[in-house]
């Protein structure tokens, strides 16, 4: 092979800020892996699981699902920091806050039903039932908060930096800060008790949000960053 041949053949290194896109995209598609927990904690939160004797094994797991989802959000805004923080640093440091505050919830959700399936093994029987049905109200409550209001919160800050800094297409940026705010007027609409929080109309109101974050994700590892003026030294 000639010396021209080795030169056309060689990989052109992976540049750090394309390393970043794709890592955060990674991450971003990671934090729909406790999708399938809706249903799966639906046998926990039921009436008499404490005193029923099939296996506890997919409340477990759906903890585990949640606990990757939290540390993965919070990895999104860590990852994005470096780079959102030229555009406006006090949002970017509220967006790593915000992440953070939505994965302390969702940890305590994950305690909350951790703590029925204790129950369970410990054998409290039916003396426990009011504790577990009260754990169980308290989890869809922080539920509530921690994937009705906060990912709005997120979404309207992360989807302003990209829009202000065209990182990504202005139109896909818009599908956050249009999705933010339905869901926050969804999560009031619970709130008030206008909508039941198993409602199937309360899931449409988070379709912007996930649509967002979903192809954000997938942006981010097929294309990375557009060329902006806040990425130029990098």
């Amino acid at each position: 092979m000639t010396n021209t041949d080795s030169k056309k053949t060689r990989r052109v290194p992976m540049s750090s800020l394309r390393k970043r896109s794709l890592l955060a995209g990674l991450i971003y598609l990671l934090t729909f892996v406790s999708i399938p927990t809706l249903s799966i904690y639906s046998q926990v939160k039921g009436a008499n699981y404490i005193i029923g004797s099939g296996p506890d094994t997919s409340a477990i797991i759906g903890g585990i699902l949640e606990i990757i989802v939290a540390l993965a959000g919070i990895g999104t805004a860590v990852v994005l920091f470096q780079i959102l923080k030229k555009q406006n640093e006090g949002l970017a440091i509220g967006l790593i806050a915000s992440r953070v505050l939505e994965a302390s919830c969702i940890f305590v959700g994950v305690a909350f039903i951790l703590t029925i399936v204790t129950l369970k093994q410990s054998g409290a029987g039916e003396d426990a039932l009011v504790i577990s049905h009260t754990l169980a109200i308290l989890y869809d409550r922080i539920f509530l908060i921690s994937q009705s209001f906060l990912p709005a919160v997120n979404d309207l800050l992360l989807g302003f930096l990209l829009y202000q800094s065209r990182l990504v297409p202005r139109a896909l940026s818009m599908i956050g800060l249009v999705g933010g705010p339905i869901l926050i007027i969804g999560f009031i609409a619970v709130m008030f008790g206008v909508v039941g929080q198993d409602d199937p109309l309360k899931g449409l109101f988070a379709v912007g949000v996930a649509l967002f974050e979903f192809s954000l994700g997938i942006y981010l590892v097929v294309k990375g960053f557009k060329p902006a003026t806040i990425t130029a030294g990098m």
